[in-house]
């Protein structure tokens, strides 16, 4: 009676704005056959720091996060920055008045 575990990257998917979805599933195999197997998600955004990451993700990332990619998002990260901003102070200003 053999036990085997083995983990592989079975998915990857990168987003329209670049984001990076990779899942990481691990099985245990007894004698050849699978008798369990779980999946961890996680995500890499634009411009992220790929130390540890998979190799095969790094190198999915390094070819998608084109420098126009990595502007585009980053513009993104500071327009919704600025309107969480905007929101705040209206709600502050409404409690002031309340």
């Amino acid at each position: 009676m053999s036990i085997t575990k083995t983990k592989s990257i079975d998915q990857i998917i990168v987003t329209e704005n670049g984001t990076i979805l990779y899942r990481e599933a691990t099985r245990v195999m007894e004698d050849g056959n699978q008798i369990s197997q779980t999946y961890h998600r996680t995500s890499l955004t634009p411009g992220q720091d790929l130390t540890g990451v998979p190799a095969n993700v790094a190198a999915i990332a390094q070819a998608a996060w084109t420098p126009e990619v990595l502007a585009a998002y980053q513009a993104d990260q500071e327009r919704i920055a600025a309107e969480m901003a905007a929101r705040a102070a209206e709600a502050a200003a409404a409690q002031t008045i309340a």
